[in-house]
């Protein structure tokens, strides 16, 4: 029996820059403070291919604490060739609490304050791009006053 396990790799997968708009606001609830970002288009980079984020996504934001915020972002991505992406998104950012208000209230922060780190899934019917269903992927990303750029890894 071979007990030597692989050491996962990272290979670049996209950059993504996806635009938001306002935040629409539930409120606090027995969980946290529940918000909802509209996502209203944006772009995609990925090592020979391009796509765009379709507007009519969102990001649904459970804010835990002053600290944390889950987030759980679902949108569709169009490639050059008219290949649909459908993306799950699953995130958690973190940071000081200055700096979370700061980003809550739209404002700008370092991104040196924030870890955020996120799990995107993909699903898709394009027979050529079927194999992104089949993999995990990882991705860091920084949230700007109207927009979020991401960069995503294939998990090896």
């Amino acid at each position: 029996m071979n007990t030597e396990l692989p050491t996962p790799t990272l290979t670049f997968f996209a950059d993504l820059q996806v635009q938001v708009g306002p935040p629409q606001a539930l409120g606090g609830t027995p969980q946290g403070q529940r918000r909802l970002i509209p996502i209203t288009g944006g772009s995609v980079q990925g090592n020979g291919w391009t796509a765009r984020v379709l507007p009519g996504g969102a990001d649904f934001q459970l804010i835990a604490s002053d600290t944390l915020a889950h987030l759980d972002a679902r949108y569709m991505l169009e490639t050059d060739g008219g290949d649909m992406i459908y993306v799950t998104n699953r995130a958690l950012r973190s940071g000081p609490a200055e700096a979370m208000a700061q980003l809550a209230r739209g404002e700008p922060v370092d991104p040196a304050l924030i870890y955020f780190r996120c799990a995107p899934r993909f699903e898709t019917a394009s027979p050529s791009l079927g194999w992104i269903s089949q993999r995990l992927f990882v991705g860091t990303g920084q949230r700007h006053p109207q927009q979020v750029v991401m960069r995503f890894f294939e998990l090896n």
